[in-house]
């Protein structure tokens, strides 16, 4: 079990072009915890076009990261 860490980001886009920015962001911090369980990639999740989240999850493959949009 993980003690506790930060595994999930919320990325809210207010600005126009500061998506991917904020995106690749959130990815790398979730990157770093990772990197010491070495056990989970992550996932992250377009709500709508402005809201999306990233979580570790071990239904992904450590070292990858998977993406997916909810209706």
């Amino acid at each position: 079990m993980r003690s506790q860490t930060i595994d999930r980001l919320e990325v809210l886009n207010t600005k126009p072009g500061q998506l991917n920015e904020l995106l690749d962001h959130a990815e790398a911090k979730l990157r770093q915890i990772a990197m010491v369980e070495r056990c989970e990639g992550i996932l992250a999740t377009r709500h709508d076009p402005s809201r999306y989240s990233l979580v570790l999850s071990e239904t992904v493959p450590f070292g990858e990261t998977w993406e997916r949009t909810l209706s």
